[in-house]
């Protein structure tokens, strides 16, 4: 697991990851498993998740994941917003983990 920035040339902007997890592909390359974002004293939205997905394009594009293997991580200690628990509920990549989830498993 490691954090950093992930630069988009085409927007020439670059963009903070809170996580970054990786492993190997059944062919033992290595493949980012998921990225995640965390918020310990706001509640996280849509727009926490869009921006997610909006990283996700960028490591797609560059050829750095394959499309929809790498899973979104919402990390919150405030707690989700109703779209955004809807949002999980409709998309299996995406997982939201609250404090309960972290400390104590589901």
């Amino acid at each position: 697991m490691v954090n950093g920035t992930i630069n988009d040339p085409a927007a020439k902007k670059g963009h903070e990851v809170d996580l970054a997890v990786f492993g190997h592909d059944a062919d033992d390359r290595e493949t980012l498993l998921a990225i995640g974002e965390a918020k310990w004293n706001e509640p996280m939205g849509l727009s926490h998740l869009r921006r997610l997905q909006e990283i996700r394009d960028v490591l797609e594009r560059r050829d750095i994941t394959k499309s929809g293997a790498t899973r979104l991580l919402c990390f919150s200690g405030a707690g989700f917003s109703d779209d955004l628990r809807r949002a999980a509920d409709d998309a299996p990549e995406v997982e939201l983990i609250d404090l309960n989830r972290l400390y104590h498993g589901e």
